[in-house]
């Protein structure tokens, strides 16, 4: 019996099987980029998938079927979320800082021009404004998500999420397309190199992003999130919000102005 209403995790092996995935795909990376073997890549993606799977059975687990996430655990994983958004925005804090450091005062070598000579810049009019359309939709679409989950309309929320999805789908792929048409790349001086990074890093958001939003879809078909229970939704629909404010600037910074 316990006299409090922490949750006290069970000792679990995924932390450790984690890690080690992690170890492998980095240094699994370094060999594939300089002998082209492949083999220690793919082994460390397919830990750290299968221990996503197995960690993530435990906390629906936990939080669902045995009851472990009272009030005060609830607001505890709130209050990481925060905290983990909070690294995120520092985290692409230092690519616009990289992007501006370059782009105000370009130097000699850049031609003293921004975009540097040789440089064709995307038409942000084009698909990058298609793709602000589409995230913009999609953060209007997990809202009516949450707010039928609060009213208790399964069926409505069920169809605003799969919206949801599928305009992060829709986004990505656009992407992909405008990474292949881009008429520079990620060696073409200090631009390409700032601009592949940091819309690639949103990229990469945007497909983890919808990833746990996938993970809900399924949680709400399986009856798993109620008025008052719905922490899991929350806290991607966070994190959706997050990432739609970070292309807000990537898309005024680097495709508008910086072009």
């Amino acid at each position: 019996m316990q006299f409090h209403s922490y949750h006290l995790v069970e000792p679990s092996p995924w932390p450790f099987v984690g890690a080690i995935g992690s170890f492998f795909i980095t240094v699994g990376a370094v060999v594939f980029f300089h002998y082209g073997f492949s083999f220690f890549l793919y082994l460390g993606l397919l830990v750290v998938v299968g221990v996503m799977f197995v960690w993530w059975q435990d906390v629906i687990r936990e939080s669902t079927f045995q009851g472990h996430h009272s009030l005060i655990v609830k607001q505890g994983i709130k209050y990481g979320m925060i905290l983990f958004i909070l690294s995120e925005i520092l985290f692409f804090f230092s690519f616009f800082w990289a992007f501006f450091h370059s782009s105000l005062a370009p130097v000699v070598e850049l031609g003293v021009v921004w975009p540097p000579q040789g440089i064709v810049a995307l038409n942000p009019f084009s698909v990058p404004l298609l793709n602000t359309a589409v995230l913009l939709s999609s953060g209007a679409t997990v809202t009516w998500a949450h707010h039928a989950i609060l009213c208790g309309l399964k069926k409505e929320a069920q169809f605003a999420l799969f919206l949801t999805l599928f305009l992060g789908v829709m986004f990505t792929g656009l992407q992909a397309f405008e990474y292949y048409e881009a008429p520079f790349t990620l060696s073409d001086s200090v631009y390409g190199a700032t601009f592949f990074v940091a819309t690639g890093f949103h990229g990469l958001h945007v497909i983890i992003g919808t990833t746990f939003l996938f993970i809900c879809f399924l949680r709400l078909l399986s009856n798993q999130f109620t008025r008052r229970q719905h922490v899991g939704f929350e806290a991607a629909s966070w994190y959706w919000h997050f990432v739609d404010v970070v292309w807000l600037f990537l898309y005024l910074c680097i495709y508008w102005w910086g072009s």
